[in-house]
Formats: structure tokens, C-alpha cells, sequence
């Protein structure tokens, strides 16, 4: 009788060459991994890694050259550890710039897309300059006296000599609220420091809004009224209560 040979596979699967294997597979792992510590610095230090070439699309309103110089891409770091938040940081001085998207063009060049902040009016600051306003009330530097923009003033009383991104932010905000149906006739935004809100248009007519609650409402009454309503300069319309509309004349 012939005795059976055990098959080959059977013989290679034993316990003794699963542990080889898994010793061999451990090994190879630690060399691995210690080529790579030393590698990858290496190639994090090479110039063909490094920014070379930057470019931004976007900037019509900063110095290119201040902004490339606060942004630390002129100091060519590495293209792995540049990104858009660490960016975004370092260019937040920068009134203009509101947001920043990095664009990597491997091996060494990158593309900064700047979105720029949109000036909703103006304003006069504490030495009397006509200063360009964001929707947050941020001062984004000298506009001429010539931009036709809303002027945004503040009558109540303030330690502060820019009002508008504090106490008076609620007049930048209606400002970029504006409908295009009226935004044009708006010369004046009032902040009377009590939470009250007031358009002058260049009539001149003034709407007084109050606050900022049920915005889009007074808005369409406003409309209606400059629509359907034969007004003279210096009426004053109440539109605190967009249902029941309240005319002032003016006195004398």
C-alpha cells in the first residue's frame, strides 16, 4: 500500500511559516517606515517642492506686494504645508480681503483667489475722512466724495470713533439690504443710538424704520409708498409698523 504524500500547500501553511511571514511583514514595515522619517524631509526641503511662482486673482484693492509679503509665500515654504486657513490668518489685517482660496500647481507654483469685500456705503471717520463701508460695518479705507454710495451716520453718543461695526452696525446692515427698487434714492442712514433706524432719500423724504425687525416688510411699504404716494421734501413716513403707515409733514 502506497502511503499519501501530504500536499505541498499543506506543508507551507504550518504555524512555523505563518510566523516568518509575519515577522518578514513586521520588518518590512519598520524599514518602511524608517526610509519615509528619513525621505520625507528630505523632499519637504528640496527647491522643486518649495513655492517658486505666485500669482493672485482677485486683489483690485490692496498692494499686491504687502499682501505677498504678509501672506509668507515670498519665504518659499514647502507646497505640502501651505494652506488656505493658515492664509486666510495671516491676511485678516487686510480690510478688502474677506476670504481667500488656495490653488496648488504642483511641482511649485500657487494661485491665491482673494474674495474681496463689497462696499455697501460710506461713512465719515474720526478725522473727518469719507471712509468705504462693508455690510459688517468694517471701515475698508478712503472712498472720494464723490461715491454713490448711502452715507451712514450716527446721532446718539459713542466713546468710540467708528461706530458702524459696533453701536451703529445695524445701519451697514440695512444698507446691504437695500432693493434695487429704491436703493439709488437713498442718500442718508441713520443710526439714532437707540436701536432706531432712519432713511433720508434725496428728495429729501425720511423713512423711519426702526429697527431692523421685519426689514424686508418696511422695505415693500417704503416701495409702495414712493410708488403711489405724492410726498413733499421733508415728510417724515413711520414705517415702524409696516401695516399702519404714519405721515409727518414738514413743520411750518
Amino acid at each position: 500500500m502506497t502511503k499519501r504524500r501530504r500536499p505541498l500547500s499543506a506543508v507551507e501553511d504550518g504555524p512555523a511559516p505563518r510566523r516568518r511571514r509575519r515577522r518578514w511583514v513586521l520588518a518590512s514595515g519598520v524599514v518602511v517606515a524608517a526610509a519615509l522619517a528619513v525621505a520625507v524631509p528630505w523632499v519637504l526641503r528640496q527647491p522643486y517642492l518649495r513655492v517658486q511662482h505666485v500669482s493672485f486673482v482677485g486683489l483690485r484693492h490692496e498692494s499686491v506686494a504687502a499682501v505677498l509679503a504678509a501672506s509668507g509665500l515670498a519665504e518659499h515654504p514647502s507646497m505640502l504645508t501651505v494652506n488656505d486657513a493658515t492664509l486666510e490668518r495671516r491676511l485678516e489685517r487686510f480690510a478688502w480681503i474677506s476670504s481667500v482660496k488656495l490653488t496648488k500647481k504642483w511641482p511649485n507654483t500657487v494661485v491665491v483667489s482673494v474674495k474681496e469685500s463689497v462696499a455697501v456705503a460710506v461713512a465719515f471717520g474720526a478725522h473727518h475722512h469719507l471712509e468705504y463701508v462693508n455690510a459688517q460695518g468694517r471701515d475698508l479705507g478712503r472712498a472720494p466724495l464723490s461715491a454713490n454710495l448711502p452715507t451712514l451716520r450716527f446721532s446718539g453718543s459713542s466713546s468710540q470713533s467708528w461706530p458702524f461695526s459696533s453701536s451703529a452696525r445695524p445701519a451697514a446692515y440695512v444698507a446691504s439690504r437695500l432693493p434695487r427698487a429704491f436703493s439709488a434714492q437713498v442718500s442718508v442712514i441713520t443710526e439714532s443710538g437707540r436701536g432706531s433706524l432712519s432713511l433720508t432719500l434725496t428728495t429729501p423724504v425720511t423713512f423711519v424704520l426702526g429697527s431692523t425687525h421685519k426689514l424686508e416688510a418696511k422695505f415693500m411699504a417704503i416701495a409702495s409708498v414712493i410708488a403711489h404716494s405724492t410726498l413733499v421734501p421733508g415728510d417724515v413716513v413711520d414705517v415702524t409698523v409696516p401695516d399702519e403707515l404714519a405721515v409727518t409733514p414738514p413743520s411750518g
